[in-house]
């Protein structure tokens, strides 16, 4: 499987309060910026700027309500995400297997 790795979607998901972010949207069916400040060590203006962040990348949606805006995390591109990882899973599996390969057969060569 030939999967492109986007940068800003790795870029997004690299840092730790937007999966967090991520993790509790998908929890609680969606969110909003206030009710997930309540939920973070982070406040709600920091909260809106993760948001953002993520809905550039397309992996949150937004959809009003009321005052506020609630956010859904879009499955379709998580589903992306989820696999650019495992490209990039399977590309470091076969590195560091030859690695090894190379570390023992160097180990092999050597006098006792």
């Amino acid at each position: 499987m030939n999967v492109s790795i986007d940068d800003e979607l790795w870029s997004a998901v690299g840092d730790p309060t937007r999966r967090r972010m991520l993790d509790l949207l998908l929890a609680g069916n969606g969110g909003t910026a206030t009710s997930l400040s309540d939920q973070l060590p982070v406040t709600r203006q920091a909260v809106a700027k993760h948001l953002g962040v993520l809905d550039r990348v397309g992996l949150v949606q937004v959809t009003p309500s009321g005052r506020e805006r609630l956010y859904t995390v879009d499955e379709a591109q998580l589903a992306r995400a989820v696999a650019q990882l495992s490209t990039v899973r399977d590309a470091w599996d076969g590195r560091l297997e030859r690695i090894k390969r190379m570390a023992e057969a160097i180990q092999e060569r050597r006098p006792s």
